[in-house]
């Protein structure tokens, strides 16, 4: 067992903690969260959340916040910012928090790094302890990230989501070597709260295997991208409450060939998820991480020095 899978399996005690966390109140017209690479995945996941809670909320990368965030909300100064970065130190969610306080914004920083320059460069810091080996790849930084900011949401939740988030890791992983054999053409399709997970496990599978994935909404996926599917697609379907049109495009896709993981509905392998959709994603998420694993090791990668990637990108 390498570091990365270790981290992988480890991090539930860490959720813990953070499930009790009781986050405060900040009145907005609108809530912006950014981030870059995995945290503006889970920014997108959150929005959602967020706006099915009734708080509007968009995502936007922490560059194009930057740079241009009228062209994202003509009000911008008068946001509730949420900056997501597992280092506290990604060049443009860093400045990204400091030119909207500059502007007025109020800026909440959600990160593992309680003395970075995120943590310095806010007006309000959440930040949970993480497990000390995470490498370059992230794995429980990002589900605490997600977890934290489902608590900012109002979301309840228990420790009888660990179980179940553990449960789906483990029936997955069990399944695995049977469903990637042969398979190079790797589709996440999720929608909803559930988009933003899907790039992310799209994103994992990318930088821990080197190999070329998709995500899209389930439907879009019918609309040009479905002209790859052969017999070497492993699609991952990430159901959420659309679940009878999402179970007819699994259908055109095992008709083509694919082979189909559903998570939380019916596939080749079809595991079972007891939770609602504002929960799914964060339970989905150790599956996905798992899985860019499994693959990793069916190539013959070590996913602990994933190529060109660095655990913090900072621009010059």
């Amino acid at each position: 067992m390498n570091t990365t899978e270790k981290v992988i399996f480890e991090q539930f005690p860490y959720w813990e903690k953070a499930i009790t966390w009781k986050p405060g109140s900040h009145d907005a017209a609108l809530t912006v969260i950014v981030g870059c690479g995995t945290s503006y995945n889970l920014a997108l996941s959150l929005a959602a959340c967020f706006n099915l809670a009734g708080r509007a909320a968009i995502a936007v990368p922490g560059a194009e916040w930057l740079s241009r965030p009228e062209a994202f909300f003509p009000d911008w100064k008068n946001t509730h910012v949420i900056a997501l970065s597992r280092s506290g130190e990604s060049t443009e969610t860093v400045a990204a928090a400091k030119a909207s306080r500059a502007a007025g914004a109020h800026v909440t920083a959600i990160t593992v790094e309680p003395e970075s320059p995120l943590a310095k460069n806010c007006d309000t810091l959440v930040v949970s302890p993480s497990h000390p080996d995470e490498g370059i790849v992230m794995s429980v930084s990002a589900s605490l990230m997600l977890l934290l900011g489902q608590r900012m949401n109002g979301q309840d939740m228990t420790t009888a989501i660990i179980d179940t988030a553990h449960k789906l890791m483990d029936d997955l992983d069990a399944a695995l070597p049977q469903l990637i054999e042969n398979r190079s053409h790797f589709v996440f399709l999720g929608g909803g709260p559930l988009y933003g997970i899907a790039l992310e496990g799209a994103l994992k599978l990318m930088e821990m295997s080197q190999t070329v994935t998709q995500a899209f909404h389930p439907l879009e996926y019918r609309h040009g991208p479905i002209s790859l599917v052969s017999e070497e697609t492993a699609v991952v379907m990430l159901y959420s409450d659309q679940k009878a049109e999402e179970s007819k495009v699994v259908k055109e896709l095992q008709d083509k060939g694919a082979v189909v993981i559903g998570l939380g509905g019916p596939g080749d392998l079809s595991l079972d998820l007891d939770t609602g959709l504002s929960l799914a994603g964060l339970v989905m998420l150790p599956a996905l991480q798992i899985l860019g694993e499994r693959v990793a090791q069916a190539k013959g990668l070590d996913t602990v020095s994933p190529r060109h990637l660095t655990k913090v990108v900072k621009l010059a």
